[in-house]
């Protein structure tokens, strides 16, 4: 049997059935270039955490967690620099990409503007840098949350930091040294350095000057039954215009005289970028001199973590060697699928 639909039907049904292909087609496109929107967004990639102690420092935390973890993941403290934020920090520096490809936790303490106007960290204040108090108790307790809180391998906990954040990582080195299984100090000044704003300023402006063992002796007297001691790199631009590059040689002299290492026997390479001295140590290089030829106040970057992150950080700069990669190398952080 045959049904003769009438010719205005039929073309009805026609234009319907090429409208809904058309509107299908504009759904799946729709939909499409939402996926690919969310994917170039920026995604918020630290978190803040609160209640992780009793805070005597009243500084804040903020923490990266990678989806993928190993199950017992690395820990990373950077601690930022004056008028900066763990933010832009991180953003400018990729911290953040390479513990999501290499599986470790990351943690930024953060300074306030109530503790310090320009939120540099109080490394020149006694009360803020005594064992057991002040902002290194506060990071202390940070550590101590994220490794409950993510199993955190304990053996493996590191510390860097830029400027003000490098003179706190020499504080937190000297007072924990069991704490951490290696530092690094970016345009930093040596542990007891400044007792005072006053002081604090001339020692970065002129630098402070002390014997090696002077220098050492701050340390020894900090932490008096410490036999061993986590390597350290300590990186200086020679064109830094904040903190006196003399700063970075009292550090060096700082940590040689705790190791009691013989500055004759560091082992120099001329780099692209500068020098870098070594001094070994039982197992591995104690202590590492990075000096940028030409390099200013800031922590250095290649060029393609630059363009890569699309983030302007003024303290972020581009150099021949990047600070983030090369100290996941020192530190021994692989790719998870490498």
């Amino acid at each position: 049997m045959t049904l003769n639909m009438p010719k205005s039907l039929s073309r009805l049904l026609r234009a319907q059935k090429k409208f809904r292909r058309l509107a299908n087609t504009a759904l799946l496109r729709q939909k499409a270039g939402a996926k690919r929107r969310r994917a170039l967004a920026p995604k918020p990639a630290l978190m803040a955490v609160g209640d992780f102690g009793s805070n005597p420092g009243r500084l804040s935390m903020k923490l990266f967690v990678p989806r993928r973890l190993p199950p017992k993941p690395a820990l990373v403290v950077i601690l930022h620099g004056c008028r900066q934020t763990p933010e832009n920090l991180d953003a400018a520096s990729g911290f953040s990409r390479l513990a999501a490809q290499r599986g470790f936790l990351l943690l930024y303490p953060q300074q306030r503007e109530t503790n310090n106007t320009q939120r540099c960290f109080n490394w020149f204040r006694p009360s803020a840098v005594a064992r057991d108090r002040g902002e290194v108790m506060s990071i202390r307790q940070m550590i101590e949350h994220a490794c409950r809180r993510h199993r955190v391998d304990r053996s493996r906990v590191y510390v860097a930091g830029l400027s003000a954040g490098g003179a706190l990582t020499a504080a937190l080195l000297a007072i924990y040294p069991k704490l951490f299984a290696g530092a690094a100090i970016f345009a930093g000044v040596p542990y007891g350095a400044a007792r005072d704003a006053v002081s604090a300023t001339r020692a970065m402006r002129s630098g402070s000057s002390r014997s090696s063992e002077e220098w050492g002796e701050l340390v020894r007297v900090t932490s008096p039954e410490q036999k061993s001691w986590p390597p350290i790199s300590i990186w200086q631009g020679t064109r830094d215009r904040v903190v006196n590059p003399g700063n970075a040689e009292a550090c060096v002299s700082q940590w040689l005289n705790v190791l009691r290492l013989e500055s004759t026997n560091g082992r120099l390479q001329t780099k692209q970028w500068g020098t870098l001295v070594r001094w070994p140590g039982k197992s591995t290089h104690q202590v590492l001199f990075y000096l940028l030829e030409g390099f200013g106040h800031g922590l250095p970057v290649s060029a393609s973590q630059r363009k890569r992150s699309r983030a302007n950080d003024p303290y972020v700069l581009d150099a021949g060697i990047s600070g983030p990669n090369e100290l996941m190398r020192i530190w021994g952080l692989k790719r998870l699928d490498a």
